[in-house]
Order: C-alpha cells, then sequence, then structure tokens
C-alpha cells in the first residue's frame, strides 16, 4: 500500500512534524493548544478507541475542529456545523515578495484579532500566529489587510487568515499578500496551499486566477464530545 499523501490530513501531518512544538497528545488523538487553533487531529479512518482518545483529550461537552476523515463519528458524537470545502494546490501562482507587506509579530496580535472579528476568515486565536509567518498591510498605520501560514504537512505549508477590511476591498491587497506569503513558503522550499469553503465562491475563483488548482474536496467538521457517561 502506498503511503498516504501528507496533504491527505495535513493537520495531523503537521502535528506530528513541523508543529509538534504546539501539539498536546493522547494515544491516537493529537490538537493544538486551546489558544493556538480548534483543530483536532486524528487517523484517517479512526476506530472508537481513537474517539475516546478525542474525549479524554478535550473532555465532555468540547467543541473541536477535525478534517480529513474518511468515516463519520461515532453514535453521540453531535455534529455542530458541516462545511463542504475545497483543497487547493500550488499550480504555478506567481509568488513575489511585497515591500508593503510587514511581518507582523505578537505585538500585533490584538490588531490581527480585530481585523478577523471584522472580517471572519476562520478561527484566529491569541496564539495563532505561532503557526507561521504572517504578513499585513498597513494605511495610515491602522492594520487593513493580513494573511499568513497554518498548516505546515512536510513539503507543504498552508496559506490561510486572507482577510481585508471591507473599506479597503478591491485595491489587490488579497492578491499582494498571498503572493508575499507564498514567495516566502517558496524561498524554505515548500509549496503553497491552501482550504476555502466551497460556498465561498469569490475567493476560490481568485485562488484559481492566481495560479492555485483544485486538489480534493474536503469536509470541515466541528463535532461536540458527548457527555462522559456517552463515551465507551
Amino acid at each position: 500500500m502506498s503511503e498516504p499523501h501528507p496533504l491527505d490530513n495535513p493537520a495531523r501531518a503537521s502535528l506530528l512534524g513541523a508543529h509538534r512544538h504546539l501539539a498536546e497528545r493522547h494515544g491516537q488523538a493529537l490538537r493544538y493548544h486551546p489558544d493556538v487553533s480548534p483543530l483536532v487531529a486524528l487517523p484517517a479512518d479512526p476506530d472508537e478507541s481513537a474517539w475516546c482518545d478525542v474525549a479524554d483529550l478535550l473532555g465532555p461537552g468540547a467543541v473541536l475542529s477535525v478534517d480529513g476523515l474518511t468515516t463519520p463519528p461515532p453514535a453521540g458524537w453531535e455534529v455542530v456545523r458541516d462545511g463542504d470545502g475545497v483543497q487547493l494546490i500550488d499550480a504555478g501562482v506567481a509568488a513575489a515578495h511585497d515591500p508593503e507587506a510587514v511581518r507582523l509579530g505578537a505585538g500585533d496580535v490584538p490588531e490581527m484579532l480585530a481585523l478577523v472579528e471584522r472580517t471572519h476568515p476562520e478561527p484566529f486565536l491569541p496564539r495563532t500566529i505561532e503557526m507561521g509567518t504572517y504578513l499585513g498591510i498597513r494605511r495610515a498605520g491602522r492594520l487593513v489587510a493580513m494573511a499568513g501560514e497554518r498548516l505546515q504537512p512536510p513539503g507543504w505549508t498552508e496559506i490561510s487568515a486572507v482577510c481585508t477590511d471591507v473599506g479597503y476591498r478591491r485595491q489587490g491587497f488579497a492578491t499582494r499578500l498571498v503572493h508575499a506569503v507564498a514567495a516566502s513558503i517558496r524561498d524554505r522550499g515548500d509549496s503553497p496551499f491552501l482550504h476555502a469553503y466551497a460556498l465561498n465562491t469569490p475567493a476560490i475563483r481568485l485562488y484559481l486566477a492566481l495560479g492555485f488548482r483544485l486538489r480534493r474536496r474536503v469536509e470541515f467538521l466541528r463535532v461536540r464530545v458527548p457527555a462522559a457517561e456517552s463515551v465507551a
């Protein structure tokens, strides 16, 4: 049997590799520290004991984000959100550094959290910035657009948190930042990839135009751990 591709279960590949320093593990279940990311990683086809490991790791009632599964959660695990998505990979992105794209650091996190709150690209938490490099564009000193790196399976880095404040859209900031983040990824020998919700057709059109191509369709799940007595 051939080895699974790193992008088939990228969160698990990241937590076992480049992001092992951000990982918490119990048995077969891995997760990021709760203030880094809500992602939990399991084997692609987890058995009942793997789900018990998740319950032990997170505790009753906790809500986790998981993808890369080939089978649904067992009975008793409530799916609180189920979204179709796409995984896109580099197929000739015109990566280029941008002199206006500044590297964001710990001191910028409050502004980054506020921008995410206004634009809702995806979960971004106080320590998400530790997952990789984040770049931003400012106007009059104010952070108005950003993009950065999230999952890092071997040979790949995910571009994530691409967002622009409402009053500054249609000025090409998202394109410039995706190009700049892609350039940083290429500089260290990785290839860029990204995820998007299937319903976010404007973003998908942009990414395809920038030189990404569809690799596969994915399912984003948010699942609630059942009460302790329900977990065998």
